[in-house]
């Protein structure tokens, strides 16, 4: 069967809500951890798993850090008309992560708008406190890019005064007025962690330590990356204890990891973008280890894969290495992995880079032929999803059996659940 005639409903089973782990255990390393190798199926402690790795082996992390992105606003001037949700979801100008987080006083986004229908016309606005200065932010509709709306935000000070009414007009310096807070500072003063929907909860202060991982560092994602949140720094340093070597990409996930497959045949679903990051050192780590990896989750499996494809595009001599949806599916896969690696760095010597910027919208689902990956830890997954349409990808028909193990082994499910290592 061609890969985009695949029925989603071939990839269901029987989810009980109370299987969904709605917040993590207290030690990190003390959730299950499901072993399937080559079809045969067991289960030990995730702290266990540094021991069933191979010496010597190449693991890549995404070090993304997920940011507070949905932003409140009551519409009108008086703060009680309708509740708008602002869900922020890349940057728009400007484009760069980091320079946009950088800016002081506007920058915009693109958006997902709840409640948009109440939000026809005008400007939204809200006032807020950073280290006792009072600021108001703006947020005004410039556009609309595909399903979601380009918005740009202002913030500005108001005049100065304390929660407590006491006025700091003249008392603070000015650089603690709006020109030393960056757009990075407004979103964590205002903004609230995106837990995800399925877990029919609403977001705890606790979320902000616990759904990032400990090795984050990156600002962009508006999802955790949560097969690393298993990690602790014991099993790290386990990790190096038995000379398996680490590299971090950078993948920015997207609304799109919580967007449900609505199309009967996943023909019919359109991937989101997502923005990556990678480093020359882990190009040439990936050389080095014969262009194999064991990927941390299912972001680091897109970003390797899509790795192979802007390698394709790098030896065409085309500029932009962007990964279409369907391109796996398209393009005769003739080239060695190390040969399209080695494509990379010549992109990157021709451009003095040390660090590769591009974007992918690969989907990985059954009839996908994985080039760089060779192990995945992985959390088990939502019925009908894009990323089990992954696992499947991986270990074939077996992942029915995965899961039936893992629901009869009372395994707790979806983000902040137990975890999986998946060796073909």
């Amino acid at each position: 069967m061609e890969t985009k005639q695949i029925q989603i409903r071939d990839y269901d089973y029987p989810l009980p809500d109370e299987r969904i782990a709605k917040f993590p255990l207290p030690e990190r390393d003390c959730s299950k951890l499901l072993v399937c190798d080559g079809g045969r199926i067991s289960h030990t402690q995730f702290r266990s798993l540094p021991s069933l790795l191979p010496e010597g082996a190449l693991m890549v992390f995404n070090n993304t850090r997920v940011i507070q992105a949905r932003l409140h606003f009551r519409k009108g001037e008086a703060q009680d008309g309708a509740l708008i949700e602002v869900f922020l979801l890349e940057p728009a100008t400007p484009v760069e992560y980091q320079e946009n987080f950088l800016q002081r006083g506007s920058c915009s986004w693109y958006c997902l708008v709840g409640n948009l229908k109440k939000w026809k016309e005008g400007v939204l606005s809200r006032d807020f406190y950073i280290q006792d200065s009072k600021f108001r932010l703006t947020a005004e509709r410039i556009g609309t890019h595909g399903t979601s709306q380009e918005i740009r935000f202002c913030w500005e000070a108001s005049p100065k005064s304390s929660p407590e009414g006491k006025d700091l007009q003249s008392s603070l310096p000015k650089e603690e007025t709006e020109d030393s807070f960056t757009w990075a500072e407004v979103i964590d003063a205002i903004g609230e962690l995106p837990i995800p929907p399925y877990l029919n909860r609403k977001t705890q202060e606790s979320d902000k330590t616990t759904y990032q991982t400990v090795y984050s560092k990156i600002k962009g994602s508006v999802a955790a990356p949560t097969a690393g949140l298993h990690f602790t720094q014991r099993v790290l340093a386990d990790i190096d204890a038995r000379g398996i070597e680490r590299e971090e990409v950078t993948l920015h996930v997207g609304a799109g990891t919580f967007r449900p497959v609505k199309s009967e045949d996943i023909g019919g679903h359109d991937m989101h973008t997502e923005h990556i990051a990678v480093r020359r050192q882990t190009i040439e780590r990936l050389l080095a280890h014969n262009s194999e990896a064991i990927a941390v989750g299912t972001t680091s499996v897109r970003t390797l894969e899509s790795l192979y494809y802007m390698g394709v595009l790098a030896s065409q001599g085309k500029e932009d290495l962007h990964v279409p949806q369907w391109m796996p599916y398209e393009y005769d896969n003739r080239l060695t992995a190390t040969e399209v690696l080695t494509a990379l760095l010549h992109y990157l010597d021709e451009r003095n880079e040390e660090v590769l910027h591009s974007s992918t919208q690969i989907i990985i689902a059954p009839g996908y032929k994985y080039h760089i990956v060779r192990r995945i830890i992985t959390n088990f997954h939502q019925p009908q999803s894009t990323l089990l349409l992954l696992v499947g990808a991986f270990i074939g028909d077996k992942w029915h059996d995965v899961y039936d193990y893992a629901l009869a082994h009372d395994f707790r499910f979806l983000s902040y659940g137990d975890s999986s290592l998946l060796i073909p």
